[in-house]
């Protein structure tokens, strides 16, 4: 007997009928012996229509009241889901984020998890039950709705796995595992058999939308195993697992891209202690995510400083920014959205030379102009024009030997 977590998406939900499917596939499971604890999305298209609808009433709308909103959608999918499996003959119990209870910081729409209770979902499962978790959304010591951001769900599911030590938590999609880049742009991707924690989290982090990053970096820290697989034929997936369990280390196991990226330049920067500070000080208080930064020394103890942060804080950003800029005595603050972020990541990358010289050359051999890099041990990232995106992705796959076949 095994306890497993289960985590379905969006598209695995999206409607009573394919509810009810999940529900067989479960209950086929627990009559195997194992017990079951199933973590739900909202159905596919949800989270965006509450979106949408809390526009239509304020165009910014408050961060508190969008997630008393947002976290609708998972009361809806545990709830059906509850009943389709007791209209099956089993017991099931749905749990909202505020019943367990599972605690979270007060960053609205970006919570954090802090500690999940695990007595009611123990006596749920000790009872027979099988327990059904609202993924997405948790409460603050102060009794509010919180939610946890896109992908959020993901991280639940992990989270409430390694609370309970599960065996094992399975993440359900729409897909049937983690591939070496995104099948619609290359045909020829492959999907992996198994992939390190750390080759996950980077590919999570850099575009690759199977998982979401704060579910990898939690089974890392914990050694939580995490299969990836489909929803709809339920064949093997890909495995997320240590390092040392992968018995052969490619130099790049995939290639991913992002075209969630923004940019934001600050001209004729005082080259000064503590500038640097002054201007992401602020950036990070509003709980938006820098990532790549490059520094261009000028003459005159001046200095140009250029980073990314996601597109959808880039409004925000460049207020932000705009007033820091005319505090410091900066010229000018301009931004650009039509950029894109192209990877490739492999924990081989570590023992190789060379790699970044080749994507370089591959990248320009196509006409393609690299405005920004970055690079880590086992990923090297180049910010790009967007309309490249695909030429470059396609490229990189083919000439790092990823297409199958």
């Amino acid at each position: 007997m095994a306890l497993i977590v289960q985590k379905y998406g969006g598209s695995s939900v999206a409607n009573c009928d394919l509810i009810k499917g999940i529900a067989d596939h479960v209950i086929a499971c627990k009559r195997q012996g194992d017990d079951i604890v199933v973590v739900l999305s909202a159905m596919s298209g949800e989270t965006d229509r509450f979106i949408d609808m809390a526009r239509q009433v304020q165009p910014r709308p408050d961060s508190r009241e969008l997630d008393v909103l947002m976290a609708a959608g998972e009361q809806i999918t545990t709830s059906l889901f509850a009943m389709a499996v007791r209209e099956k003959g089993f017991k099931a119990t749905s749990f909202l984020g505020y019943q367990i209870p599972i605690d979270t910081d007060s960053a609205h729409g970006k919570a954090r998890i802090l500690d999940i209770s695990t007595k009611k979902l123990n006596a749920a499962i000790k009872s027979g039950h099988i327990p059904v978790v609202a993924g997405f959304q948790g409460v603050t010591p102060r009794g509010n709705i919180t939610t946890l951001g896109r992908g959020g769900s993901d991280t639940t599911a992990v989270a409430v796995a390694v609370v309970l030590n599960a065996d094992i938590c399975e993440i359900y999609t729409d897909v049937d595992g983690v591939y070496t880049t995104d099948p619609h742009i290359c045909p020829n991707a492959r999907k992996i058999d198994r992939i390190s924690y750390e080759e996950m989290m980077e590919m999570a982090s850099l575009g690759a939308k199977v998982l979401d990053i704060r579910s990898v970096e939690f089974a890392m820290r914990y050694g939580m195993p995490v299969h990836v697989r489909s929803s709809f034929i339920y064949n093997t997936g890909t495995h997320v697992v240590k390092e040392d369990e992968i018995m052969e280390q490619v130099l790049v196991s995939g290639v991913t891209y992002s075209r969630n990226e923004a940019r934001i330049t600050i001209t004729k920067v005082p080259d000064n202690p503590g500038i640097a500070a002054s201007i992401f000080n602020p950036i990070s208080d509003a709980n938006i995510v820098v990532d790549m930064i490059i520094q261009n020394t000028r003459a005159s103890d001046l200095t140009d400083m250029t980073f990314t942060i996601p597109r959808r804080d880039y409004d925000q950003a460049m207020e932000i920014v705009k007033k820091v800029a005319k505090q410091i005595g900066a010229e000018t603050a301009a931004g650009d959205c039509g950029i894109a972020k192209v990877s490739i990541v492999g924990v081989g990358m570590r023992n190789h030379a060379g790699v970044a010289s080749k994507m370089f050359d591959i990248l320009a051999r196509h006409g393609i102009n690299i405005l920004m890099i970055s690079t880590s041990e086992i990923k090297i990232s180049c910010v790009i024009e967007e309309k490249y995106t695909e030429l470059a992705v396609r490229a990189l796959h083919e000439e790092f030997g990823l297409d199958n076949g």
